[in-house]
Parts: C-alpha cells; structure tokens; sequence
C-alpha cells in the first residue's frame, strides 16, 4: 500500500512536469517546425548518436549505481562532519591561547576573522586529511557492518573489490581537493596567516640578511653586505662575471633596489654603481648615479624564514627548486621535501581508506570502539612517521623524494595485508 508521502511526492512531481510542459510549448513547435523543413539534420544527428555510442562506455556516472552513491554520501558526509568538529574545537582551543595576545597587540576582529581563522581552517584541515579519512571510512563502515549491512551486500554478490569502487571513488575526490589546496590555495593563505601573527602574535619573520653570496648564473656571482626585505633594498652590492677562471667584469653599487611594479622578473635598480670591465691588460670603466638592470635574483633568494616553503604554489616551489639547484645551492632540500610530500599526501587517502575498509567491514563483537582507537593510533603513526622521514632528509642526507614517500610505502606494505585477510 502507497503511503501518504509519496502519493504527495508523486504529485508534486506531476504537477512541475506540467508548469514545464505548459511553459515550453513553443520549443516543442520549433523543433516541430526544424523536423518538417530540415529532415536531413535530424537524420544527422541520429547518424552522429549512433556512431559516437561508444563515448556512453567512458561516462563516470555509467558505472556509478545506487549502492555506490549510498556509500559516496555517507562517506564523504561522514568526512565533512568530522572535519567541521575537530577544526570547531581546534579554533577554540586556539581562541583560549591566543586571546590574551590579540588584545595586548590590538587585533582587529575584522582582521581575525578573516586573515587568521579563515586561513586557519584550510591550512589545518588538509594537514589532517588523511585522519580525518581513516576515522570516516572506520566510523560509518563500522555502522554498516553492525546493521548487518555489508554482510548483505556480501551474501548479495557483491564482492569485497566491487565494494571498494565507491570509496575509491570518494578518495580520487577528496586527493584532488587535497592537492588543489596544498599546491595552490594555502600557500596564498598561508602569506596571510604569517602576515597577522608577525603583526599580532610577536612572531617575527626574518626580513633582513647580511652578507648574502649566491651564484645567479653560470660564472656569475652576487654579493649583498646587508639586505632590508622590508623595502626591497640591498647596500654594499657586488656582482662577479667569470669567463672559465678568469674575471671578466666586476661591478660594484652602493644600493640596489628591487622593481616590485615590473611585468617581469630580475628587474632591480642599481644607485651610484662603477662596472669595470677587463679584457686582456686592458680596463674599462663606466660608472654613474642609477642604472636599470636585470639580474637573475629575486628578494625570496636572500631571505629564508621558517616555513617559507609553506608559502610558494606547486609551481613556484617547482621553479624555485630547479633555479637553486642550477645555482649549487645546499638550502634547497626543505623544499624538495615540501613538493614531494604534497603529492604524496593526496596519495595518503586510497592507503587508509583500503586499511580502515578492510578492518571495520567485519562485523564483531564490542561495536565500533576498537576500530577507532586503531584508526587514532594509525593515523598518529602515519603523522609521525611524515616528520621523522621529514627530518631525517633535512640532517641526514636522506633523498627527499624517499623521505615524503616512506609512510605510503610502509603503510601500502599494511593495507595490502589488511585487504588479504578481509571479508569476501
């Protein structure tokens, strides 16, 4: 027997299929009219459709059944959920630390808000992704299991790989969002977050250097005595052009300021500089008041604070990485560590997701309480392991690449046992 609801469900259905119906008669007369005057386009059209019907082979949602989308909600809802808990008790445990500093600097609620909390919330949120995955896939599949759901899904056909399609699926959504956020979205955020607390929390950043050498090109090499990031300006500059051995051209400027309007990069203006040129016995010397001139360095080259990596995009840092290593810099391995674990952090979530599935689908005695102390005591491994690898490439020469990698290598080596002995 047809209840209530759907009687109603089914009429309100009927009636926007007629609102539609009566306010699209007009298209219905057109294509009627295309049909009799133009025959030959529609039998184009059915040409078209019948020879690209191989394209409905490649449609995502082709494969995508109801049990899928069941699975999809909850575990991306189950995602969300927790997410908005941990950062909403993180901001306010936050809030209890920071607010005796916020009103001994003055801080504006505006400035809080929206260049703090706002930056806050991405930043931690996708440091913790990879938890946040492992509590939702043990936490609503544990619920499935207790109802007896996966065991009906079991006995039902439906194998235990054909079971993972859905939380595959969520995954490959949830990495993309991870990896758009960490390679493009919160490093801008983070410029801001580091602005405010540099301001507002007596975290000062490193805006000046002294005696900065670097090479910024093959057989040239820079020299700043004393650097003011602050105002983009250098005092005591030199710069050295080598020709194999031998030098070729010396110049020397008592300033040197940075063009932050340019369209392009390099651009730097040299005040009350001597270029002396050598060729053979022979010297040459020009001097003068300014000169404009291009030079491959930029302000990021000479200065270096703590977590500064955390602030260039994916190909920023890719580009920096490149220009340094031509350069024979050493400082560069903090950022190759950078680059590679935000790869390897959005490869983090099919590995949990597979270990967190293959533990809760079973259903047990004693409820979901065991499997989520396992899935804290996991994801705490996982994080730890990211720091020490994190470390060891920092101070002991382990190859950054092998450092960002090694907690999915060794917890594949774990998923790939959970899924043998998992439920069939």
């Amino acid at each position: 027997m047809v209840d209530f609801s759907e009687l109603r469900k089914h009429h309100k259905r009927y009636r926007m299929l007629r609102w539609i119906g009566q306010r699209t008669t007009w298209a219905l007369h057109v294509i009627a009219w295309f049909k009799r005057h133009l025959p030959w386009l529609f039998e184009a059209i059915a040409f078209v459709a019948r020879h690209l019907s191989w394209l409905d082979f490649i449609n995502p949602l082709r494969y995508i059944k109801r049990l899928d989308w069941y699975i999809i909600k909850k575990f991306i809802g189950t995602y969300i959920y927790s997410i908005a808990l941990i950062i909403s008790i993180s901001i306010v445990v936050d809030i209890n630390e920071n607010l005796a500093k916020f009103t001994e600097y003055h801080a504006p609620l505006k400035a809080i808000i929206f260049d703090y909390y706002l930056n806050f919330i991405p930043y931690f949120a996708n440091l913790f992704s990879p938890l946040f995955v492992f509590i939702a896939v043990i936490f609503f599949t544990s619920k499935l299991a207790g109802n007896s759901e996966i065991i009906s899904m079991l006995a039902a056909g439906v194998s235990f790989k054909r079971l993972m399609r859905p939380y595959m699926l969520s995954c490959i959504l949830i990495s993309a969002v991870s990896f758009y956020l960490s390679g493009y979205v919160i490093p801008h955020s983070n410029i801001i977050k580091q602005n405010f607390e540099s301001l507002y929390k007596n975290k000062k950043l490193n805006t000046a250097a002294d005696n900065v050498m670097l090479q910024v090109g093959r057989g040239t090499v820079a020299y700043i005595q004393h650097y003011d990031n602050n105002a983009k300006r250098g005092y005591g500059f030199s710069l050295d052009k080598f020709y194999g051995k031998k030098l070729i051209s010396h110049l020397t400027a008592m300033e040197i300021q940075y063009d932050t309007i340019s369209d392009s990069k390099y651009h730097w203006t040299l005040q009350n500089y001597k270029i002396r040129k050598f060729n053979g016995y022979r010297e040459v010397i020009e001097s003068g008041a300014k000169k404009d001139s291009l030079i491959l360095m930029e302000p990021t080259d000479l200065i270096y604070s703590k977590g500064q990596q955390e602030t260039f995009t994916s190909p920023q840092l890719s580009d920096y990485i490149s220009k340094q290593i031509d350069r024979g810099s050493s400082n560069v391995v903090q950022y190759q560590v950078e680059y590679h674990k935000r790869i390897a952090a959005s490869f983090a979530s099919f590995i949990l997701t597979v270990i967190g599935l293959s533990l809760s689908a079973k259903k047990r005695k004693g409820g979901m309480g065991l499997y989520l102390g396992i899935g804290l005591a996991l994801s705490f491994i996982y994080i730890m392991l990211q720091t020490i690898s994190s470390t060891f490439a920092i101070n002991a020469n382990l190859p950054p690449i092998i450092a960002a990698w090694i907690p999915n290598i060794i917890f594949a080596v774990v998923a790939y046992f959970c899924y043998r002995h998992a439920p069939k």
